[in-house]
């Protein structure tokens, strides 16, 4: 990592500088975080705030609660917590952990609001950090299992395995499941029955802004051809289907690029690009154990396929 130009994480509008991470491996219940050292720079100054908890005071001083999915405990506390003593030791506050396991606040105590304030603030970069190593838990879609597009994708297949059959990979266990068939937005990590509940508050947020777009009128979508996200048609393991707005408007993707920036700016999804890859998976060779299936012949016989046109009611 070039030190002059260090990785920078983005907390609710405020950047912070991440330190240099020295990853070993460790088992998974005895992981060192120690080395997740507070910046020098990063005292703790009188006038620090701390925007998204409320530090209350009390007789002892100054409390502050925060949210944090159970699965991320391990990362605060460290291999054999050493991370938890360190933070403790550097700001002069108390950090109480859950029980792992067990959902619930952390709870951080201190006799001074700039010390509490700097503790949250430094769990938080923790705390964001390893969230986006986990596993994605739901993805945001929009369904491409009308009857229609099930009937143009069943034709699609079938035309497949009669030209490609004999091409190295291709089978039929390979393709997308009709029932299943969407176009994929965003992926998610919820790692909690509160981050879900709140995914779903937003979700149904959308409809306002999906409205606004669509101006109450259903969009007529072409699922037509085929694409792949790789320089190279041989090394490529998953083939999409191309969707757009029949009369050439860009106002599907201005509808996944406002979802995309509403769930990134409540902090349940990391943007991954400046703007959607509009794509909808038809064949995946993760789907069967062997993964050697080849797109190019695919790609070359069958890349005018239309499957048909819809009408998505939903939007």
């Amino acid at each position: 990592m070039d030190i002059l130009r260090p990785a920078l994480i983005n907390i609710k509008g405020r950047v912070y500088r991440k330190n240099f991470v020295q990853e070993d491996n460790y088992e998974e219940e005895e992981e060192d975080f120690s080395y997740m050292r507070p910046p020098e720079s990063e005292d703790c100054a009188d006038d620090e705030i701390c925007d998204t908890y409320v530090i209350e005071q009390t007789d002892k001083g100054f409390r502050c609660a925060i949210d944090v999915p159970s699965v991320l405990y391990k990362y605060i506390i460290g291999k054999k917590g050493e991370t938890r003593r360190r933070l403790e030791f550097d700001t002069k506050t108390s950090i109480n952990i859950p029980k792992q396991g067990v959902e619930g606040q952390i709870v951080i105590t201190g006799f001074h609001k700039a010390a509490v304030s700097s503790a949250v603030t430094r769990v938080e970069v923790l705390v964001e950090s390893f969230r986006k190593k986990q596993p994605f838990t739901h993805f945001l879609s929009f369904p491409l299992n009308h009857p229609q597009v099930q009937e143009g994708f069943l034709k699609f297949k079938e035309e497949v395995l009669q030209q490609c059959s004999k091409d190295h990979g291709v089978e039929e266990s390979i393709f997308q499941n009709p029932a299943k068939l969407h176009l994929t937005i965003g992926t998610l990590a919820l790692l909690n029955d509160m981050e879900v509940r709140k995914a779903c508050e937003h979700l149904e947020e959308c409809e306002n802004i999906i409205r606004d777009i669509t101006e109450g009128k259903p969009l007529q979508l072409e699922v037509t051809g085929i694409e792949y996200m790789n320089d190279d048609p041989a090394m490529v393991d998953v083939l999409y289907a191309k969707v757009g707005v029949q009369d050439g408007s860009n106002k599907l993707q201005v509808i996944a690029d406002r979802l995309v920036e509403h769930f990134v700016s409540a902090g349940l999804m990391v943007r991954e690009w400046d703007r959607v890859k509009l794509h909808g998976t038809v064949m995946n060779t993760r789907f069967r154990k062997d993964h050697t299936g080849r797109a190019q012949p695919i790609n070359d016989k069958l890349n005018s396929s239309v499957f048909k046109n819809k009408v998505i009611d939903v939007l």
